[in-house]
């Protein structure tokens, strides 16, 4: 079966300033990467199907989403906070970033795919129940997460981040939840510092040093994520593919390359044909440096696809 890659036009149009890094351009350097390469080929598109209102509750209150649609501007722009900032096209796009997850997770369980990779923006994992910031205003992979729980009637899932930022909002959700696995490696001291301290037992979210290296986060994978993911026998699979650790991005100071992105995706992908049928979805997250995020990405669907 092939991999499945969903995305949306409103994507594109979702666009927060000249001057903003999290702009429409990533999708492009993604999908240029993809037809270069030859890539594309190997995959199925599919545009994603809008989030219902339903889908975005199990995760966020519905005042939050009320403040949002009210917030919504005709035209300009309207701050949020000084970097996450809402234009006419902004929750329309939000709405399709968390949809392509739901799409992704029913595609998988209904084994028209083997796994899918979600293009989307605005990206997700910063986004806290009652909160947009850190560019992300619906958490795109735990509306996924709660679909999978709760309409496929799954008892384990995890989710992997290796966004160079933490995943506050993804752990804010599940962190307690025993039907969640959540791993994660992060630069610390760095934005967004809301960790939890200390972290519930189903939180393997590791802090590290600036000017860490891809070897020394191999390492981590290896030694503390993959013995617990094994223990937990994860039925489905979410990524939260940042790769604003490469070390070409100046949004962070890791030092990731794109073998570093391939290995650890190879990891995931051996697990999950272990314990989860092959299950794997994976979202975009960061990604800044619009020719590392393209080659990263592109090694990271490769892998997905296995080819």
């Amino acid at each position: 079966m092939e991999t499945l890659y969903i995305t949306h036009p409103e994507c594109r149009l979702h666009e927060m300033g000249s001057w903003h890094p999290e702009c429409p351009a990533r999708l492009d350097a993604i999908n240029d990467r993809l037809l270069a390469s030859g890539l594309m080929g190997y995959l199925r598109e599919r545009e994603a199907v809008p989030a219902r209102d339903e889908d975005i509750l199990r995760v966020h209150g519905a005042g939050y989403l009320e403040y949002l649609r009210r917030k919504a501007p005709d035209d300009g722009y309207f701050p949020i906070d000084a970097d996450t900032i809402m234009n006419p096209h902004t929750l329309s796009a939000a709405m399709a970033a968390a949809g392509a997850g739901i799409m992704a997770v029913d595609a998988v369980m209904n084994q028209e795919c083997a796994n899918a990779f979600c293009a989307v923006r605005p990206p997700g994992h910063h986004a806290r129940p009652s909160q947009a910031m850190g560019f992300c205003f619906f958490n795109n992979v735990a509306v996924a997460m709660a679909h999978a729980l709760e309409t496929h009637g799954l008892h384990r899932v995890a989710v992997i981040d290796f966004d160079v930022h933490h995943g506050n909002g993804t752990e804010e959700m599940f962190g307690g939840d025993s039907r969640v696995l959540m791993c994660s490696f992060y630069q610390h001291p760095f934005f967004p510092n809301l960790r939890q301290d200390p972290p519930s037992d189903n939180m393997v979210n590791i802090p590290v040093d600036a000017y860490t290296k891809g070897d020394a986060l191999r390492m981590l994978v290896s030694d503390v994520w993959m013995p617990r993911l094994r223990a937990f026998r994860p039925e489905f699979m979410f990524i939260s593919a940042g790769f604003d650790a490469h070390r070409e991005d100046d949004m962070g100071q890791l030092g990731m390359v794109e073998q570093d992105y391939a290995w650890i995706t190879d990891q995931l992908v051996e697990l999950a044909d272990e314990t989860a049928q092959g299950r794997i979805v994976s979202f975009l997250e960061g990604g800044y440096s619009l020719s590392a995020l393209g080659r990263s990405a592109a090694v990271h669907i490769k892998s997905l696809a296995k080819l």
